[in-house]
């Protein structure tokens, strides 16, 4: 009884260190303060002098200065499945406020930008104080319910898409495209230069499964063995579960899943299909089962980004609609197994290209990074220049581009597009994606240059605004780092001063 008890403790305790905390970047922006509220029953800020104390952490900078993001009440019911209690901070703070004193207060005040009212509310009285020309009033609301207000991006929706950028979903030349992948697919012996030549420019959505699984070097260029080899591949990952899983509790083992358990609920927390239970188990046994299968390196944080585009791109085989809100469970078993599968051996794949990156002191990403600076002096010394000048390492922004392949800088599905074109490229994630990351690193000299400080530059470079990027920027970027690579790859002697 004792042992069950530490097996299901990490799962039933919520003060496991390293629970769920909030991670920012491109995959993972900031939560959006109308849809995200904090109910906590704490004092209010406002009641604490905070000039008299400075903010010893970013959760008390963050308490000190809320009230500026405060919303109505009547924005907060039901989101998310919030439930506020009458011991909430925001409920006992509000009043209630008749309309005309919301229009008195929204032209008296105009350094703020007041929710858009509803219009169609009848308006019965005015404050005596400030008498109001009604007509005045309503352009004055028109005019702010036409400003934009900032939009909710979601994280995977619109993965389907092959254009992001608002074209139709299906072009003439797109067409054609999917109907060259599927006669090269269909051939008895797919020609495996051939589509990576064709998918170097992006893979059409329907046929990106199995040409992932060829490309990866997952699956057999002959048709006829394919699949054999997906079964035999299958059933071999389901024997190392149940030949190796049981240990997760053991001694040598522990710390390990451990760190795999707590790992998981950060991997996308704002994508609700990677919040589900039925996920993260199938998350952790993929991790843990690479993990003790590659003792050289074991797991590393940031190996479980990996996964993530495989498991999202075989779940899309089986699902027509955006999978961001997608129930795992509603698949039958055995698709739900086959995905599993196929994502650990196809992310197995891309790891032994890269696996020094996850060595005992990550060589592979120390001599990523060098060879980024030594590359980025060459291509525009006045970047590398003001770097030196705030004082800035490469280390402390692309140490993290390389060790999660700019996941956390781009949106998942810019990293599908991204990988379309990485699988197709020889040695695509160990070697083209220093070119890529230079590239991406050029693309925002101007705001660079613009910061003058290492906290303001440092900000910026890990929170870069990346979170509206579609097919176009990607391929944009991609272009610019295959002609950093035409340049400077074969010669050498280009890094050199």
């Amino acid at each position: 009884m004792a042992t069950d008890n530490r097996i299901h403790f990490w799962r039933r305790n919520a003060k496991v260190p390293g629970s769920l905390q909030p991670v920012y970047g491109a995959q993972h922006p900031p939560l959006d303060p109308r849809r995200h509220r904090q109910f906590k029953d704490t004092p209010k800020a406002s009641t604490v002098n905070t000039k008299s104390k400075k903010a010893s952490s970013f959760h008390e900078f963050a308490r000190s200065t809320n009230d500026a993001w405060d919303i109505d009440d009547e924005e907060d019911d039901g989101t998310f499945g919030l439930q506020q209690t009458s011991s909430s901070p925001v409920q006992s703070r509000s009043t209630p406020q008749t309309p005309s004193l919301k229009l008195s207060k929204a032209l008296e005040d105009k350094d703020t930008q007041p929710r858009p009212l509803d219009t169609q509310e009848p308006i019965s009285t005015k404050p005596d104080a400030v008498q109001l020309d009604v007509e005045s009033a309503r352009s004055t609301l028109q005019k702010q319910q036409s400003l934009p207000l900032r939009p909710l991006i979601p994280l995977v929706a619109r993965i389907s898409d092959q254009n992001s950028s608002g074209a139709p979903p299906m072009t003439v030349r797109e067409k054609t495209r999917l109907d060259k992948f599927k006669q090269l697919l269909a051939s008895p012996n797919t020609d495996l230069e051939e589509l990576r030549k064709h998918s170097w420019s992006g893979i059409p959505r329907e046929v990106r499964p199995v040409t992932w699984r060829l490309l990866s070097g997952y699956l057999p260029a002959n048709k006829e063995r394919r699949d054999l080899v997906l079964q035999r591949k299958r059933e071999e990952y389901f024997g190392f579960i149940e030949q190796y899983y049981h240990s997760r509790t053991d001694d040598n083992h522990r710390d390990t899943y451990r760190q795999i358990h707590i790992d998981i609920p950060r991997t996308n927390p704002l994508v609700p299909l990677f919040q589900q239970p039925l996920v993260q188990e199938v998350f952790e046994r993929i991790l843990f089962i690479w993990a003790i299968r590659h003792p050289a390196s074991g797991y590393v944080q940031g190996i479980n980004d990996l996964v993530t585009p495989f498991f999202v791109v075989f779940l899309s085989e089986f699902v027509e609609e955006d999978v961001e809100n997608f129930e795992m469970a509603s698949l039958p078993l055995d698709t739900q197994r086959n995905i599993e599968a196929d994502s650990f051996w196809c992310m197995s794949k891309l790891l032994d290209g890269i696996q020094d990156n996850y060595t005992f002191a990550q060589p592979g990403i120390q001599i990523k990074v060098k060879a980024l600076e030594e590359l980025v002096s060459r291509i525009d010394e006045d970047v590398h220049v003001h770097f030196q000048k705030c004082e800035v390492e490469y280390l402390q922004f692309a140490f993290r581009w390389m060790n999660n392949l700019l996941m956390r800088e781009l949106p998942l599905r810019c990293t599908i597009r991204l990988w379309d074109t990485y699988q197709a490229e020889s040695e695509g994630f160990s070697h083209f994606h220093l070119y890529v990351c230079a590239a991406f690193l050029i693309k925002w000299r101007k705001e660079i240059l613009s910061m003058g400080d290492f906290q303001s530059l440092l900000m910026l470079l890990q929170n870069l605004p990346t979170i509206h990027w579609g097919n176009e920027e990607v391929g944009l970027l991609l272009a610019e780092a295959y002609r950093l690579k035409y340049m400077f790859a074969d010669a050498p002697s280009h890094y050199k001063r």
